[in-house]
C-alpha cells in the first residue's frame, strides 16, 4: 500500500511541476535550437480599431482619446465601437465622439461579447481588424508592431502583450508576476511554432478569414486563435505592442474573471479536442503543456499530492516533504491575510496567488461540468 502511495504522491508531483517549471526549460531548450522566423513587411494596411463595450461609461472616453492618438495613418484608421445592451450612459458618450474615423454599431440586447465580434468584424472596413476592450489603453506604436507580421501570408492572427498596471497592491503585483512569466512562454512558443492563443485586450486578424465563432464561446479570444492554428495557419505573438489595464481592485473580483476564463478553458479543450491528438505534432505537445494541463490537471492533483504526502508521512523524508507543503500554504495563508490589510510581500503573495488560481480553476471546473458558465461576461471593476 506505502508503495502505492509513493507512486501517487511522485507522479502527482511532478504532474504539477512540470507544466509550471518543466515546461519552461523544455520550450527553452527546443527555441535554441528551432526557429520558425516571420516575415514582416512595412506595408500599412487599412485597419478598423475594433472595440466592444458593455457599461463603461467611465473609461470609454479615455479609451477613444488613446485610440485617436495612436501612431497610425488617420486616413487609413478606423475606430468602430460596437455596444452590447448597455445600460448606462456609454452609448452617449460614444456619440459625442462619432465623426470621421469613429463609429457606433449599437446592439440593444446583451448578448456576450462573442456575439458582438460575430456582428462587427464583417462590418469592418479595415483589411486588418485590431479587437481591443474598453478598459486597455494602447502604446502609440501597437498598430504598426502588430500589422507588420501580415506580410507572413501563414499568419492569420497576431497577438499582442497585456501588463497590468502596477498600483502597489497585491493585486497587481501577483498579477503582473503571472502575466510576465506568461509572456515569456508565449514568446517561446511563438518563436517555435505557433502562439497558443490570445489576449482579448489586443489582438489583430484578417477580417477575410474570420469565420463567426460559436455563440456559445466563453473565451472567444481563445477559440478564435487556436482555430486558425487547427487550419494549419499561423498565430504571432507581438510583445513590443503593449496594451497597459488596471488591475483588479480586490482579489474577489479577479476571481471571478479566473473562474470564467477555467470555465471557458474547459469548453475550448473538449470543443477543440483534435488539438490533442500526434496530428498536430509539437503544436500538440506545446498546447497540452502550456494550457490542457495548467486547466485541467493540475488543479485536482494538489490536494492528490497533499494526501499522498499525509499517508506517506511516517518515514522521515517524506515528512520532510509534508513539513514544506505546510509551510507552502501557510505562506499563501499569510499572502491571504495581508492582502486584505493591504501589505505588499512578495514572498508570501507568490504562494497565494498560485493556490488563488488554481482554486479558481477548480471552482472554472465545477462550474462549466454544471453547466453554470454564461456566454455573457460579469463586468469586473477595475482599480
Amino acid at each position: 500500500m506505502e508503495a502505492a502511495w509513493g507512486m501517487v504522491f511522485w507522479a502527482s508531483l511532478l504532474g504539477i511541476a512540470y507544466p509550471y517549471a518543466g515546461y519552461a526549460a523544455v520550450i527553452w531548450l527546443i527555441a535554441r535550437f528551432r526557429h520558425d522566423p516571420v516575415l514582416t513587411s512595412d506595408r500599412l494596411p487599412t485597419v478598423t480599431l475594433l472595440v466592444a463595450a458593455y457599461n463603461e461609461e467611465d473609461v470609454i472616453a479615455r479609451k477613444i482619446r488613446n485610440s485617436q492618438s495612436l501612431d497610425y495613418p488617420s486616413e487609413k484608421l478606423e475606430i468602430l465601437l460596437v455596444t452590447d445592451g448597455c445600460t448606462d450612459r456609454t452609448e452617449a458618450v460614444i456619440r459625442g465622439y462619432e465623426g470621421p474615423g469613429l463609429r457606433l454599431l449599437s446592439r440593444s440586447e446583451r448578448q456576450g461579447k462573442v456575439n458582438a465580434l460575430n456582428a462587427a468584424i464583417p462590418l469592418a472596413r479595415g483589411e486588418i481588424v485590431v479587437c481591443s476592450d474598453a478598459n486597455a489603453f494602447f502604446e502609440p506604436q501597437n498598430l504598426k508592431l502588430l500589422v507588420r507580421h501580415f506580410g507572413d501570408p501563414r499568419v492569420a492572427l497576431v497577438a499582442g502583450e497585456k501588463r497590468i498596471r502596477d498600483d502597489g497592491q497585491g493585486v497587481s503585483a501577483s498579477e503582473g508576476f503571472y502575466w510576465r512569466y506568461e509572456s515569456f512562454l508565449k514568446r517561446l512558443d511563438s518563436q517555435v511554432s505557433t502562439a497558443l492563443g490570445a489576449t482579448g485586450e489586443i489582438f489583430a486578424l484578417r477580417r477575410d478569414r474570420f469565420e463567426p465563432l460559436p455563440v456559445d464561446a466563453v473565451i472567444e479570444d481563445f477559440v478564435l486563435s487556436m482555430r486558425y492554428v487547427m487550419q494549419g495557419q499561423r498565430v504571432v505573438y507581438e510583445p513590443a505592442a503593449i496594451s497597459w489595464e488596471d488591475a483588479s481592485p480586490s482579489f474577489g473580483e479577479e476571481f471571478k474573471r479566473k473562474v470564467r476564463i477555467i470555465a471557458g478553458g474547459w469548453q475550448s479543450v473538449i470543443r477543440l479536442w483534435p488539438l490533442l491528438t500526434p496530428r498536430y505534432g509539437l503544436i500538440a505537445f506545446q498546447y497540452v503543456s502550456h494550457r490542457v494541463l495548467r486547466w485541467m490537471v493540475v488543479p485536482f492533483l494538489l490536494p492528490l499530492a497533499f494526501l499522498s504526502n499525509v499517508m506517506l508521512a511516517s518515514d522521515p523524508v517524506y515528512a520532510l516533504i509534508l513539513a514544506a507543503q505546510i509551510l507552502f500554504y501557510a505562506a499563501a495563508a499569510c499572502g491571504y491575510h495581508l492582502q486584505h490589510r493591504g501589505i505588499r510581500w512578495k514572498a508570501f503573495y507568490i504562494p497565494f496567488y498560485f493556490v488563488f488560481l488554481n482554486v479558481a480553476a477548480l471552482a472554472g471546473a465545477f462550474r462549466y461540468l454544471s453547466g453554470r458558465q454564461p456566454v455573457t461576461w460579469e463586468k469586473v471593476q477595475r482599480a
